[in-house]
């Protein structure tokens, strides 16, 4: 009982001074255990309604040049459980410990008019990671766990001012582990620390939990559609590099193509691209000699995937029912601009 008087006069207090109570913690054993729990709300990720209230042991952050979905906003978040730190490694990949969580919703509009459709979770357990889709329900009091996917019917309003009605597609957990596979296990996309943009406040406390190398990487990649950020060549490699290279590279499920575009492989021409002959010819090549050829987008097998929705041909092949306008556009004009010697 004393406890309990203790506990209420702290929060009686912090309400006097205008503060707000501790909320309650995540639910760290959710995370680590091996189950599939059913509700969003199981892991105390966000209070309330939807996710305008998310749990204030998260840190929020940003992709400065992130992956198109289907023109869906996105807000992320990451969890590192208090007493362990993550690791900022040399190639600036973040490596996370055992019982962290990212939790990335999907959803449109902005701001309080932002509504959720779905939120995808990557879960730091001992076994490895693993991915879980949950969709919110029509009230956003809950998330319940999709396993199989789902499609909704959805009206998205393209930047240019056209309205289109699209089946969104959840993926189903195994369309997770394509995007996600790293030598046949799931490892987090995202998380590169030149392309992850934080906050002032956000980069201190996600500072105060990771351990960075003694040379310095900073988070000041370019932002695919501001020239004032990096050069065409430097925006349209961090588009690809977002957008694709999480299956085209050697570890990933795209790497019996051939076709590298990770930051890595950036010096070989070839392997990322130029003059690069398809391994297998077929509807998805459009009759085209080279994945790049340069100077010539109308010739290049890259421009025809991206610019197709037609299952076999589209590339990517998983999170997207629409073309992605400008992104193809940036593509285009970078591939103009190669020399043909």
């Amino acid at each position: 009982m004393i406890a309990l008087r203790a506990i209420g006069a702290v929060a009686a207090a912090a309400a006097l001074l205008g503060a707000q109570p501790l909320p309650d913690p995540v639910n760290d054993s959710v995370i680590v255990d091996p189950g599939l729990p059913r509700q969003l709300s199981q892991f105390g990720f966000f209070a309330g309604k939807g996710v305008s209230t998310p749990n204030r042991a998260l840190i929020r952050y940003a992709l400065r040049t992130p992956l198109f979905s289907d023109y869906a906003d996105k807000q992320r978040f990451m969890y590192i459980p208090a007493g362990s730190r993550a690791q900022v490694k040399e190639n600036a990949d973040v490596e996370f410990p055992v019982g962290s969580a990212l939790i990335k919703t999907f959803g449109y509009g902005s701001g309080a008019d932002f509504r959720p459709i779905e939120t995808r979770v990557l879960l730091r357990r001992a076994s490895g990671w693993e991915a879980l889709p949950y969709v919110w329900n029509a009230d956003l009091t809950d998330a319940d766990l999709k396993v199989a996917g789902t499609r909704l019917p959805i009206a998205v309003t393209k930047p240019s001012g056209d309205k289109v009605q699209i089946s969104y597609a959840v993926p189903n957990k195994n369309q997770c582990k394509e995007c996600h596979a790293n030598n046949g296990r799931v490892t987090p996309i995202g998380p590169y620390f030149p392309n992850m943009d934080l906050t002032f406040g956000e980069l201190r406390r996600f500072r105060s939990q990771a351990n960075f190398p003694k040379v310095p990487v900073v988070n000041n990649g370019p932002v695919w559609n501001d020239p004032a950020t990096g050069s065409l060549d430097a925006r349209a490699r961090a588009y690809l590099m977002t957008n694709c290279a999480h299956c085209h590279n050697p570890a990933g499920s795209a790497s019996n193509s051939g076709l590298f575009l990770n930051a890595d492989a950036a010096s070989d021409r070839v392997a990322t691209g130029i003059y690069k002959r398809p391994v297998a010819a077929g509807r998805g090549s459009g009759g085209h000699d080279f994945a790049i050829a340069p100077g010539d987008p109308d010739r290049s097998i890259m421009v025809h995937r991206m610019s197709s929705t037609e299952p076999g041909v589209a590339m990517p092949e998983v999170g997207r029912s629409m073309v992605h306008d400008e992104g193809v556009a940036l593509i285009r004009e970078w591939i103009s601009s190669l020399s043909q010697d």
